[in-house]
């Protein structure tokens, strides 16, 4: 197993492509802390985490909030015994959606920033010390192929996903020296529940079908085919690993190659 006996937190485990990584990682060999608002949705995946003899831990936490996030890592510390291997940033919200700038209002775009952004420099500030202390640690922040180019109608989408790649490039600087791997994983459209509801906001503002959008996107990508939730875990799992032990700040896209 890649990953036997390492200590994680996932955040945003609950649906999708969180449960997709949070499996996969266990699987793998990681006992996990899994954070995410909805807990109904993280006993779920907790509860598969442990029929495959891993350790899951489920812990209620708005990644926005810098007392609850503390209040999560110090809980992870003490189930660890002060270790913590991993952390996966998957939290986040989509925001507006087939949206022209002047139309976009100010408290919804504050909102995906916060959450986006904040979200994931958070859990790294408050995990930093323990992974420097252990000289060792693997970060991995699941960024977006809308922050490798521009994407219009999703200012703040896309705004938010840039500056996701912003702190983690910063951030490799700054852990390199203490054996600590900082990357993100940029998926395009994956097939998910959120994606759905992607598609059907555009095919209301357009006045197209569904079929129409979702095929847009399909004829967008270069492999003519939609990314699952199990392709982007795989690849959070690489970054994860000792496969990916030299490389840091990086982003790997895994897009069906939209952004080609």
């Amino acid at each position: 197993m890649k990953l036997e006996n390492k200590k994680g937190i996932v955040t945003g485990a609950a649906k999708g492509m969180g449960a997709a990584i949070t499996t996969t990682l266990a699987r793998e060999g990681a006992d996990l802390v899994l954070t995410a608002r909805d807990t109904k949705a993280l006993e779920e995946v907790a509860a598969e985490v442990r029929e495959m003899g891993r350790k899951a831990h489920v812990v209620t936490c708005d990644v926005t909030d810098e007392a609850q996030v503390q209040a999560m890592v110090t809980k992870a510390r003490d189930l660890f015994s002060d270790r913590i291997d991993i952390l996966v940033n998957i939290a986040g919200v989509t925001g507006p959606i087939e949206t022209p700038v002047q139309d976009i209002p100010a408290e919804d775009f504050d909102n995906v920033i916060t959450t986006n952004v904040r979200g994931t420099f958070l859990p790294i500030k408050h995990v930093m010390p323990t992974m420097i202390s252990q000289n060792d640690g693997k970060i991995v922040n699941i960024g977006g192929t809308s922050g490798l180019r521009g994407y219009p109608m999703r200012t703040s989408y896309s705004a938010s996903k840039w500056g996701v790649r912003g702190v983690t490039r910063t951030v490799a600087l700054e852990a390199g020296k203490y054996n600590i791997n900082v990357n993100a994983v940029c998926p395009g459209i994956v097939e998910t529940p959120r994606m759905r509801k992607l598609c059907e906001e555009k095919a209301r503002v357009r006045g197209w079908t569904f079929d129409e959008v979702y095929e847009e996107y399909v004829q967008d990508m270069a492999l003519k085919r939609v990314t699952t939730p199990q392709d982007i875990a795989n690849a959070v799992l690489f970054m994860c690993s000792d496969d990916s032990r030299n490389i840091t700040g990086q982003e790997l896209a895994v897009d069906g190659g939209w952004d080609v």
